[in-house]
C-alpha cells in the first residue's frame, strides 16, 4: 500500500489502467471522534461494513474495541488483529457449527437472535452455557431507509414477548435490539425502534440489561443529504429518558457506513464514451455496487490530468468492463462535458461495502490499494469541530 499527499498525486504517479481504492484514515478518526462524544454508549463497529485490516486497526486505535460480526470469517479476522475484542454475533441466522465455534474457540458470548429455532439453535450448540447475553432482535419499520432489512430479520412483536421470557430464562444477559434499515434518512425510525422496546418491557415487566439501538445512520450523498448525526444523537437520548426507568440499561450502537463511508474511495478511467454514458474500468461487479443495485448516486469529480476541463456539467451514466447489462450504474454523475476516454474520475463515498462486494466477475478484479491524506470529495463531517454540520466540499 503506497501513500499520496493528493488523489492527483496518486493518479500522475501510477497512471493507472486498472481500478484503485483509496483510504482516507483521517476520516475514521473524526467520526470515530464523533461517535464516541455523542452516542450515550457503546459503539460496535459493523465489520462487514469495511473488513480491511488498515480500517480495523484505525477503528481500534481511536478507542472502539466491540465488533458486531455476522460470520465466523469475521470472528477470525478480529481475533487476529486484535485478540482481546469483545465480539458480538448479530447475525440472527446462524448454522450451528458456526455458533459452536464461535463459543468454544473464539469465546463469543454475544448472540442475536429473531425466532425460538434459533434460540433453540444457541442453547444446544453451546451445551446451554450459563454465561450467554442474548439478544432478542424485534422487527420495525425500515420506511425511511434506502435499503430495507425488516423483510428479512426481526421477531413481530407478538412473538417477541415470549422470545423475551424465554431468553430470560436462559441468559446471563438478555438484550433487546433493532435495525431502523441501512441509510436511514429520518431519525425519527430510533424514537419508534425504542418505543416498541418500551412497550416490550410494560408487557412482559423484563427491563433488559441491554438496548440495542442497532445501526443504519446515514451518511451523505449527491442526492441523499440527511440532517446532522447529532441530531440522530439528540432523538435517541429523548426517546431513552422518555422509557421512564429507575436505572437505564446498557446502550450500544452498530454503526457502519456513518463511520467509514467518507474514508473510501475509488478511482476509475474512462474506456469508452458514447453520448451520456461512460465505458468505465470497475463497475457494480467490482467497488461500485452501491451506484447499480440500490442506485446511489456517488460524488464523483475529474482528476486534472493537466488538460482543460471544461466548467459546463453534464449528467452521465457508466457502464461496466463486464460482458453483463447488468453492470449499470444509472447515477446521474455529474462531469465536466469534455470528459473522454482516458481520462481519470474520483468517485467518493466508498468506504461502506465497496470493498466486500467485489468478485472476479468476468477476470475484472483490482486489488489496488492505496492511503491518501487529502480531503474527501463531500462530507457530512466539520473539518474544523469535528461536528456533524453541513455538507462539505
Amino acid at each position: 500500500m503506497g501513500k499520496f499527499k493528493t488523489v492527483n498525486e496518486l493518479v500522475n504517479s501510477l497512471k493507472p489502467d486498472y481500478p484503485v481504492y483509496c483510504i482516507r484514515l483521517n476520516e475514521i478518526k473524526k467520526s470515530v471522534k464523533f461517535f464516541r462524544e455523542n452516542f450515550p454508549g457503546k459503539i460496535l463497529y459493523a465489520v462487514k461494513t469495511n473488513p480491511n485490516e488498515k480500517i480495523i486497526k484505525q477503528i481500534i486505535n481511536n478507542g472502539i474495541n466491540e465488533f458486531d460480526v455476522a460470520s465466523l470469517n469475521e470472528i477470525k479476522l478480529i481475533k487476529k488483529i486484535k485478540s482481546d475484542s469483545k465480539l458480538h454475533f448479530m447475525h440472527t441466522i446462524k448454522s450451528k457449527e458456526s455458533i459452536s465455534s464461535a463459543y468454544f474457540d473464539y469465546g463469543v458470548k454475544s448472540f442475536s437472535l429473531d425466532s425460538k429455532d434459533e434460540l433453540r439453535k444457541i442453547l444446544d450448540a453451546t451445551n446451554r452455557a450459563k454465561d450467554l447475553e442474548l439478544f432478542v432482535r424485534i422487527a420495525i419499520s425500515n420506511e425511511h431507509a434506502e435499503i430495507d432489512l425488516s423483510r428479512k430479520f426481526g421477531a413481530l412483536p407478538s412473538e417477541a414477548l415470549g422470545l423475551v421470557r424465554l431468553c430470560k430464562d436462559h441468559s446471563r444477559k438478555i438484550g433487546i435490539s433493532f435495525h431502523v434499515g441501512s441509510q436511514c434518512m429520518h431519525k425519527i425510525s430510533y424514537s419508534k425502534g425504542i418505543r416498541e422496546i418500551g412497550n416490550i418491557i410494560k408487557k412482559t415487566k423484563i427491563v433488559p440489561d441491554t438496548i440495542n439501538v442497532g445501526g443504519g445512520f446515514p451518511s451523505v450523498y449527491p442526492d441523499l443529504n440527511p440532517e446532522p448525526l447529532i441530531n440522530y444523537m439528540d432523538e435517541i437520548k429523548k426517546e431513552l429518558k422518555n422509557l421512564k426507568l429507575n436505572k437505564l440499561p446498557e446502550i450500544i450502537c452498530e454503526p457502519g457506513r456513518s463511520l467509514v463511508a467518507e474514508s473510501g474511495s475509488t478511482i476509475i478511467k474512462v474506456i469508452l464514451r458514447k453520448k451520456n454514458n461512460l465505458y468505465i474500468n470497475d463497475g457494480t461487479y467490482g467497488s461500485l455496487f452501491d451506484a447499480g443495485a440500490p442506485n446511489f448516486v456517488l460524488p464523483s469529480k475529474m482528476i486534472t490530468s493537466g488538460r482543460a476541463h471544461s466548467k459546463k456539467l453534464t449528467a452521465f451514466s457508466f457502464f461496466g468492463p463486464t460482458c453483463d447489462g447488468l453492470d449499470y450504474m444509472k447515477g446521474p454523475f455529474l462531469l465536466p462535458n469534455n470528459i473522454k476516454e482516458g481520462d481519470y474520475i474520483e468517485l467518493g463515498q466508498l468506504g461502506a461495502y465497496s470493498l466486500t462486494f467485489r468478485t472476479n466477475f468476468n477476470g475484472f478484479y483490482s486489488n489496488e490499494i492505496h492511503e491518501l491524506s487529502d480531503k474527501p470529495i463531500i462530507s457530512m463531517y466539520d473539518n474544523t469541530n469535528d461536528k456533524v454540520g453541513s455538507l462539505v466540499a
